[in-house]
Formats: C-alpha cells, structure tokens, sequence
C-alpha cells in the first residue's frame, strides 16, 4: 500500500474538532473527502490510522479489536482541548464510535456512523459469525484474500489503496465489535446521524434502521439512504451528498449544544 495515501492527516482550524476513524483493512484514505469538507466548515479534523492497518496484510497479524478500540480512545482524548467534539466512523470506525460516545459522553458532541458494520452482508457471514468460537475458519483459511475494495466510481476504484489479504483471524474481532456495539446503543446520549447506501455489497444497510431504533437515549437520530455508490461511502458517487449531511448536521449542533471552556489547543 502507498504510505502516503494510507498515512493519517490532520486538516483544517476551529475551535471544534472532529475525529475521523477509517473501516477494516482501509485507511484514512477512505475519509479524507469527508475531513476535507468537514475543515472547510471550520473543523479541526483528524483521521488517525488504526493499528496495523495502512501497510502490509502480517501487521494485521499481531493486533486485536483491543487495539483499535484503545487508539480511537487515545485519538479522542487528545482532542480534549477542543470546544466540541464530533466522531464520524466508516464501517468498523463506526462501531469504534459507538463505543467511545458509550464510553465518553461528557467527550463526545455527536457522531456520524456511515456504512456501520453491524451486520455483514450474506449467509455464509452469518453462518461464520455463529461458528466463530470453534475456530474453523481460521484453520481452513488462514488468509482472506482481496483484490479489490467497494467503490462503484471506477476512477477512484484505480486509485484506491488496497490490503491484498488480511488474516481471517481478524473476522473475529469485527464481530466482536459488532456484539460490543450492539450492547451500548442504549448509552450513547449525543445526536447521531447514521448513513447507509443501499448498494453496499460488504454490510446490510438494513443495519441502518437498527441503528436507528437502538439509539434510545440520542436526543436526535438522522438517518440517510444513498441511492447511489457502494460501501465507501465518503470515496463514492454519493460522497459529496454525504459530506453536506454530516456537515450540515454537525454544524446544526454546534450551534445549540453547549461548548465548554476552550483549553490549550494541541
């Protein structure tokens, strides 16, 4: 993978911050359009890159969904200087939000979770999920291989980075994340906007839906269908759309919801 588009950024200046946390196997490569966007409406934006992603399929080898959950974690408190704080996850980074809106609501202003994993799409997902503790697949294919990723723009498609294999290990981690998302629904006290494209052929965008009903205790919840583009929603035809939706919801709370005392910014 070419290091400097799977590298972390940091973008834009504000008084308000957002943290951008890419999907499984990806990089911040996936989200730079919306963090583009999002700094051109006055956010300071930054997209870390999860542990052992970015590089090579063996660093996915020795790391965990422990791992990614503690760097997302550790992203989000260095923002602590910031007025506000928003999170906005692509498929895995939207179960990694979930867990820190649960985790740290007195951080976290509001999330956006675009394309969550929460269910991969199919039967034999589902199947390998219920089987999971047996550790069959690991045994019969040690590597998941990939030669492409889910983006219906062909030109972004030639240009995207790709893990060419990643170890079928780390299935288990997502549906862990998975269970640890659905757990804490109920504890996410901030406005949430959830973004589903219904021509995503890696996740159930009926998962949108779920989102939706679980999320008891956000005093808002906006949710969006893109008819067009894929998975990678922030890269796709539907990129630009999503991009005004978050931006325009965000900017909706930083208008009433209260700000603290700004400190030092980092």
């Amino acid at each position: 993978m070419d290091p400097e588009k799977t590298a972390p950024f940091e973008l834009g200046r504000g008084e308000d911050a957002c943290l951008l946390l890419h999907g499984f196997t990806g990089s911040p490569w996936e989200v730079r359009p919306l963090g583009e966007a999002l700094a051109a409406r006055g956010l300071y934006v930054r997209a870390p890159q999860l542990p052992g992603h970015g590089s090579t399929p063996e660093a996915l080898l020795s790391v965990s969904h422990r791992d990614w959950e503690q760097a997302a974690a550790q992203a989000l408190l260095s923002l602590r200087g910031y007025r506000r704080i928003f999170v906005a996850g692509l498929s895995m980074g939207a179960l990694l939000a979930l867990r820190l809106a649960a985790d740290f609501p007195e951080q976290v202003h509001g999330l956006a979770l675009v394309a969550p994993a929460l269910r991969f799409k199919g039967p034999l997902m589902w199947l390998l999920k219920r089987l999971r503790h047996h550790g069959l697949l690991e045994r019969v294919k040690p590597w998941v291989f990939k030669t492409g990723t889910d983006v219906s723009d062909p030109a972004v498609l030639a240009e995207a980075p790709i893990l060419p294999a990643f170890p079928s290990a780390r299935l288990r981690d997502l549906w862990e994340l998975q269970d640890i998302a659905m757990s804490v629904l109920h504890r996410v006290r901030c406005s949430t906007l959830v973004a589903v494209a219904e021509q995503d052929h890696v996740v159930d965008p009926t998962c949108g839906p779920v989102l939706v009903r679980g999320l008891t205790a956000s005093p808002q919840v906006r949710f969006i269908s893109l008819s067009t583009g894929f998975h990678i929603i922030p890269r796709d035809r539907g990129g630009p759309l999503l991009a005004s939706e978050v931006g325009s919801f965000f900017h909706r709370l930083r208008e009433v919801t209260p700000a603290r005392p700004m400190a030092a910014t980092p």
